[in-house]
């Protein structure tokens, strides 16, 4: 079990309408692979480089070695990693890896989601209930999202949430083949009025 003193808010099951967050679940290997082999060319320039296809990264016995790996990182008290699902069916993951606590208590936050359901605010939802947790039961100060500058609409998603542009990482990380330039963009607990949920609702048109 995760120790509540490393990990306060861990593991955790957050809902609201259609889209539940939990854990990464054994049995979601094959519909995992399934979704990750139909978005290859929604998903990969947003990835980070790798030398093996990405047909073999994403196998059923490829779920199984992130799921592990994914899980040790949160019992340790470093990452929140929930799968997101939508009308009950799986369509994406949202993590807050990179956890540190004492004086500094952020983390990074990283997400991906079907095509199939994309622009329906579903990973807008998923985001902002992973939010409103790190601030509650987590303790977090500051949640940072590292974002390439080409990706206009995850830039749009966080900043409809309330996050702040900080500046540009020049050549910051190794994505889809080459050092990519990033924006960072920040919220921090303060900045939620009320809750990132109200934000992501009142953002919805009438």
């Amino acid at each position: 079990m995760s120790d509540p003193f490393l990990h306060p808010g861990w593991p955790a099951r957050l809902t609201w309408g259609p889209v539940e967050l939990h854990p990464l679940r054994r049995g979601d290997a094959a519909e995992w692979s399934r979704i990750r082999m139909a978005n290859e060319a929604w998903l990969a320039p947003w990835e980070p480089s790798a030398g093996v296809p990405w047909a073999l990264r994403h196998t059923p016995a490829a779920y199984r070695v992130m799921r592990r790996s994914v899980g040790r990182r949160a019992r340790t008290g470093t990452s929140l990693p929930f799968a997101i699902r939508v009308e009950g069916r799986l369509a994406g993951q949202v993590t807050i890896d990179n956890i540190v606590r004492g004086a500094m208590r952020s983390g990074h936050l990283g997400y991906w989601i079907d095509r199939a359901v994309a622009g329906r605010g579903m990973a807008s939802l998923a985001v902002a209930l992973v939010c409103d947790h790190a601030f509650g039961a987590v303790g977090l100060h500051r949640l940072q999202a590292d974002i390439r500058p080409e990706n206009g609409p995850s830039q749009r998603l966080v900043q409809r949430l309330g996050f702040t542009q900080e500046g540009l990482l020049r050549r910051y990380l190794d994505i889809d083949g080459d050092w990519r330039d990033h924006l960072t963009f920040s919220l921090l607990a303060e900045d939620v009025s009320v809750s990132v949920l109200e934000r992501w609702r009142a953002s919805i048109p009438r």
